[in-house]
């Protein structure tokens, strides 16, 4: 076999690999870096799941530092870091200040890589039960009942069925009210819905803007102090024994955050209409009519020589409404 000359290697990788083809192999390794990372995600979402006693999706701040200095250092990250990536629910003042499981394991401060181009982070599970609704309903909107049926059809974590309770019926029946009579699927409020459906799964979405996917180091001091940390613990284990905590609503509490504000994240242009605007070709069909027996009753009754008025019986308040231009 030949020794390359000097310079020669290079040469040859270079027509056999071109930086498209470098470009690629790169990207492969990237997008199925993930499935690596993932195994860690799922040890850090049992461990939080444990820790939810009440299956709400949250777990006490408390209890997260209680873990994070006795068992797994990764539940360490600053309230005020917790707070600024959406992770904390403060709605309520009886239990206090509660990790979001679906939010906390979303959150950037767990993506095992992170660039100005892209993250690589814990998968999302809650893209599946959406696209399984949407596959079954075969449109962006569906009615409560379709939607009713869908879901209840489908099984939590643990291959229980789900089980809906009235306050959730009448949320989404609510949802719907305001759109209509259906629910656009891709929408905050139905996120916000799913999310109380699937708490250990689905995400509770914030409105656009009101959180942060800071990095750990764009953040900066993201990390909670053991003397933090402590002072959650003892403060939570003192309510505790005093009995301040109300154990028996649950579903209150978790309903205290819960907000009517929609936001689509899709185009609905076309399926959500103004009130007015499914009216306007059935108005516009009167007006032609009353001109039509305008123009007939003054030939009926003055003959085809009279003067006919062109004015439209458009007087009062009718004539200042915007959707008769």
């Amino acid at each position: 076999m030949r020794k390359p000359a000097s310079g020669e290697s290079g040469k040859t990788l270079a027509q056999q690999y071109s930086f498209d083809d470098a470009h690629k192999v790169v990207g492969g390794i990237t997008k199925t870096f993930q499935s690596y990372w993932e195994s860690e995600c799922d040890t850090m979402k049992e461990q939080l799941v444990a820790m939810d006693k009440k299956g709400t999706g949250r777990v006490h701040l408390a209890d997260f530092y209680g873990t994070g200095m006795d068992k797994d250092w990764r539940f360490g990250e600053s309230e005020q870091y917790l707070r600024e990536m959406g992770v904390l629910d403060e709605s309520n003042m009886w239990y206090g200040k509660q990790v979001m499981i679906s939010n906390y394991l979303q959150a950037s401060s767990n993506c095992i890589v992170t660039t100005s181009h892209y993250m690589v982070c814990c998968g999302n599970p809650c893209e599946g039960i959406l696209s399984d609704i949407e596959t079954e309903v075969g449109s962006a909107m569906a009615s409560p009942s379709q939607i009713f049926e869908i879901v209840g059809n489908m099984t939590t974590e643990d291959d229980d069925p789900i089980q809906l309770s009235p306050t959730l019926v009448d949320q989404l029946q609510r949802v719907a009210d305001q759109q209509g009579g259906k629910v656009p699927l891709h929408a905050r409020l139905f996120s916000q819905w799913l999310h109380y459906v699937f708490p250990h799964e689905c995400t509770f979405p914030h409105k656009a803007g009101s959180v942060s996917m800071a990095s750990p180091l764009e953040f900066g001091d993201y990390v909670a102090s053991k003397q933090d940390m402590k002072k959650q613990v003892r403060e939570e284990k003192t309510k505790r024994a005093q009995g301040q905590q109300n154990e028996t609503d649950v579903e209150t509490f978790v309903m205290s955050q819960w907000s009517e504000e929609e936001e689509l994240f899709a185009d609905y242009s076309v399926e959500l209409k103004a009130p007015w605007a499914s009216r306007q070709p059935l108005a516009i069909g009167g007006v032609l009519m009353l001109v039509i027996v305008a123009l007939f009753g003054s030939f009926s009754r003055y003959g085809r020589h009279a003067a006919v008025s062109m004015e439209l019986p458009l007087g009062g308040h009718a004539s200042s409404k915007s959707h008769w231009v």
